[in-house]
């Protein structure tokens, strides 16, 4: 019995032999079609279809330099922010021809260098990365491969290195505690975090600088663990009491998870109600927030134009060819999104 006849998958040079032209003028069709006649054009591409060419991407990447990708690496895929930034990224992306390739590290920064370097391998146009702190931009300083453009995201990186774009995370702050105080709360909380989280540090800020306008209103700062639902949990079961008593009418909690464990707990414990005697506020606006029991209000981030300015940024660098590039850095306003959690009293 005799094998099957095995069809050789079409090559370039098919397509050029059929078309009669050279490689070089079939490369410029594929890479380059704006460089060749629109005659000559319709003839190789003709020869394409005829012959079910199809190009491979990977060696031409290897062969021009770059690939037509730009890579994203998040924090933590979990978060809404972040599915955001990517939803944004990939509509910038697509905008500029690109398509999107994602990778969680989880905030490891030894995941983050091998991402970098697996992009870098890749050929890819450029990287896009969220950084939530100073300890992760010192790292990627120190590894990011040289040659390959990179935007960081959800950081405000030094102009004379990186392109940036970040969200004004102290005027969050301050719209959160404003929003309490104008609600008509006096005896204020601010649920923060680790100090190494820049953003969280800079929602503390706006915290400091809206309750230091208003010599009549009180505040203290709780520093839980991490901020997680399960650290808002431990924080609520704590303030409980003290929310019955009245030593706190109004909380502002540094990540919608804080906040939601924050109202979980609150409501547990049975005497004591949300906002009636305590209002909330949280921070992201992400599932958390608007999926929990009772709404919470929030500061929004624009996580999509967070991750669309991102990939405009790697665009316009990359075209630079490794040339001189004046790098940006783009600050972005949040904005209130008021719920039940923090209704008047």
């Amino acid at each position: 019995m005799s094998r099957p006849t095995v069809r050789a998958r079409p090559s370039v040079d098919d397509v050029a032999s059929l078309a009669g032209v050279s490689l070089g003028t079939v490369s410029n069709v594929l890479n380059h079609p704006d460089k060749v006649a629109a005659a000559t054009r319709e003839r190789v591409e003709r020869a394409i279809v005829m012959l079910g060419y199809v190009p491979n991407t990977a060696a031409r990447s290897l062969k021009s330099g770059s690939s037509k990708s730009i890579g994203l690496i998040v924090s933590d895929l979990s978060n809404s922010l972040f599915v955001d930034i990517a939803r944004g990224a990939e509509n910038g992306a697509e905008h500029g021809g690109l398509t999107l390739l994602i990778a969680n590290s989880d905030a490891q920064i030894e995941r983050e260098s091998n991402y970098l370097a697996m992009f870098a391998q890749a050929r890819v146009t450029g990287v896009l990365m969220t950084l939530n702190d100073a300890a992760h931009f010192a790292a990627v300083a120190r590894r990011a491969p040289a040659g390959v453009p990179l935007v960081l995201l959800n950081f405000s990186a030094p102009v004379s290195q990186y392109c940036s774009v970040d969200v004004d995370n102290a005027l969050g702050g301050y719209l959160a505690t404003k929003h309490l105080i104008d609600s008509g709360r006096r005896k204020l909380a601010f649920v923060g975090g680790p100090a190494e989280l820049q953003p969280v540090v800079d929602r503390g800020k706006g915290f400091h600088q809206a309750v230091g306008e208003h010599p009549e209103v009180s505040s203290e700062v709780i520093t839980p663990e991490w901020i997680n639902r399960s650290d808002g949990w431990a924080v609520g079961v704590d303030l409980a009491p003290r929310v019955a008593a009245g030593e706190i009418d109004g909380i502002f909690a540094a990540s919608d998870l804080l906040a939601a464990g924050i109202v979980q707990a609150l409501t547990v414990a049975g005497h004591v109600r949300v906002p009636e005697d305590v209002a909330i506020v949280g921070y992201d606006n992400n599932q958390a927030a608007w999926d929990s029991p009772i709404p919470i209000s929030t500061i929004a981030q624009p996580g999509d134009e967070v991750g669309r300015l991102g990939a405009i940024l790697l665009a316009e660098e990359a075209a630079h060819g490794g040339g001189p590039h004046e790098h940006s850095a783009v600050v972005l306003p949040p904005k209130l999104v008021v719920r039940q959690s923090s209704s008047r009293r």
